[in-house]
């Protein structure tokens, strides 16, 4: 998956969001709960596993995800970029002020070490 640099090396705070649905607008983040909080090195090992996971061709569910991750600067303003997962779709949406549009919509194999081992964070993730 590829991550939009300038974000990656500016991130300081992931938020884990367990998604309840899809956002009411085209600039509103998606809606959940927040579950988790990562900073440090959990931050940049959540990021280096994002960028490992192995591309997939798409497959039509409908998009239906289950859990995002905003990443947000020291200024901890606007996320830079929120990523949305669908694991049945293989298919991660990502916006904010950081993502390009050639990044907006990308497929991961969700079956793939790097993916099994991010649904285990998400998963395990609490406040």
């Amino acid at each position: 998956m590829r991550l939009p640099a300038e974000a990656v090396d500016g991130t300081v705070l992931i938020e884990v969001v367990r998604l309840s649905g899809l956002p009411a607008g085209r600039d509103d983040p998606y809606p959940g709960t927040v579950a988790a909080h990562w900073a440090g090195s959990d931050a940049a090992a959540a990021l280096s596993l994002m960028a490992s996971l192995p591309g997939s061709e798409q497959h039509r569910c409908g998009f239906s995800p289950g859990w995002s991750v905003r990443a947000y600067d020291e200024h901890l303003g606007a996320a830079l970029f929120e990523a949305a997962f669908c694991f049945t779709c293989h298919e991660v949406r990502m916006r904010g002020t950081a993502v390009p549009p050639a990044l907006a919509t990308q497929y991961f194999d969700p079956d793939s070490t790097p993916a099994q081992n991010l649904l285990s964070l998400f998963r395990g993730a609490h406040e």
